[in-house]
């Protein structure tokens, strides 16, 4: 079978929620707040891209991410490129993206140390339908408020610059080494190339589509595989029945089934093409 529907794995976070979203149980009255669910492969603990949902009741730390370059010179695998598609957001819920004007590393540094980096970030609106691309580099924040579904290469490697005053360590060193503070310039989106397929992301390490409902054919190159995300609606890939909320690793050839409804996105990594 080329379809793998994959399992969840719930995580704490003190900036999470007690109330998820339609589809996902609640945490227990009293327990931890859940801030993400991650989507995993049983006996697969490196592919290339991860899948989350995000849950948030409270801004994430100010960050950034290296590159692969960056990650290898440190023993790391890989860097962190990263998507995000909002599903659901509060009134004047933002996400910060890049600074408003150009900073170099000395005045990145003291900001972070003084708090003043809040200022220097530009915190955009944010709605239901929205996507961002946010490259490795990028200096950024999620705000409160929001459910999304963030796909990215697979690393955990976060370097904290700013955490509103939370007993988290940070990364300054690190962050300020990687950290491209700048405008934040969104890549050119590829758009439709088919009624049927439109082109959000293109690379240079994922790609991600987004398909309406329908039925059809999927087939990735020899040793590709593909995760198809559920945003809306329901169906069936090669015997996997599917719905919104979980996600579905493709290999192979397979044939999709889906409600009139659905909308859904598909991501490979980017030196694959389908």
């Amino acid at each position: 079978m080329s379809a793998t529907a994959l399992t969840t794995h719930r995580v704490e976070k003190p900036w999470g929620r007690h109330r998820l979203y339609p589809g996902f149980a609640d945490p227990a009255p009293g327990g931890e707040p859940v801030g993400e669910i991650w989507f995993q492969a049983p006996g697969d603990s490196t592919p290339d891209l991860l899948v989350k949902y995000l849950f948030t009741s409270e801004k994430l730390s100010v960050q950034v991410h290296p590159d692969d370059a960056q990650a290898h010179a440190r023993g790391l695998p890989r860097g962190k490129d990263e998507c995000w598609i909002i599903l659901d957001a509060e009134p004047d819920s933002t996400i910060a993206l890049g600074t408003h004007q150009p900073i170099d590393a000395a005045t990145l540094r003291a900001a972070a140390l003084d708090g003043s980096i809040e200022r220097l970030l530009d915190w955009k609106p944010v709605k239901a339908g929205d996507f961002f691309y946010a490259p490795s580099g990028t200096v950024h924040a999620i705000g409160a408020g929001l459910t999304l579904i963030e796909i990215q290469q697979n690393s955990e490697t976060t370097y904290r610059l700013y955490d509103y005053g939370r007993p988290r360590e940070l990364h300054l060193e690190d962050g300020v080494a990687v950290a491209d503070a700048r405008p934040f310039v969104p890549a050119p989106m590829p758009g439709e190339v088919s009624p049927h397929r439109t082109i959000l992301v293109e690379g240079p390490k994922f790609v991600v589509e987004r398909w309406p409902g329908g039925d059809r054919a999927i087939r990735l190159p020899d040793g590709v595989k593909g995760w198809l995300v559920p945003v809306a609606g329901a169906g069936e890939i090669d015997g996997v029945t599917w719905t919104a909320g979980m996600c579905v690793t493709v290999e192979g050839a397979a044939t999709l089934t889906a409600s009139e409804d659905a909308d859904l996105l598909f991501a490979y990594p980017g030196t694959a093409r389908i």
